[in-house]
């Protein structure tokens, strides 16, 4: 499960898929989560943080949002992991791709899957960069960092018409 970094400010707030948390450091997203447990300590959001708050909840609310160009501290992460996001921010809502899908897309074998998985166990912004939308080559889901774990994934997906099922 992420977790907010204190020592920058962070907010958290109610959604329909229970609360979430962001935090910011100048004009970057550090980090973004679903919180469980103990909720970190919260400010006022800035009028940029209140707004990228105002689409994940339209977002959850049916009004899908492409989180592409939200300003993410990406220099707090290392080379891979920002191919990988970077690569899965290209997943539109109701939308899948496989692990395997990613590391071909950032010119990687398919064998870099696993690898691909790490970066994503890792995601700082989940949701935000959504790493739900990924699953394994069979189609079988697989963890989620998030607070609720797969059945939080498989309830994104739900929520975002992806089909989940073949038949």
């Amino acid at each position: 499960m992420q977790t907010l970094t204190i020592s920058m400010p962070a907010t958290h707030f109610d959604t329909t898929v229970g609360p979430m948390g962001i935090s910011w450091s100048g004009a970057a997203i550090t980090g973004f989560t679903f919180v469980g447990g103990k909720l970190p300590p919260s400010v006022t959001p800035e009028p940029w943080v209140a707004a990228i708050i105002d689409r994940v909840h339209a977002h959850l609310g049916g009004i899908f949002q492409d989180f592409t160009t939200l300003p993410y501290a990406f220099a707090e992460v290392g080379d891979f992991q920002r191919q990988v996001y970077r690569q899965t921010l290209t997943i539109k809502a109701g939308s899948t791709c496989s692990y395997g899908d990613i590391a071909r897309h950032i010119g990687h074998p398919p064998g870099a899957s696993r690898a691909v998985g790490v970066a994503l166990g890792a995601n700082p912004w989940p949701l935000l960069v959504p790493c739900h939308r990924v699953v394994a080559a069979d189609g079988k889901m697989t963890g989620f960092s998030g607070a609720g774990g797969i059945k939080t994934k498989l309830r994104l997906l739900a929520l975002e018409g992806a089909q989940l099922f073949a038949e």
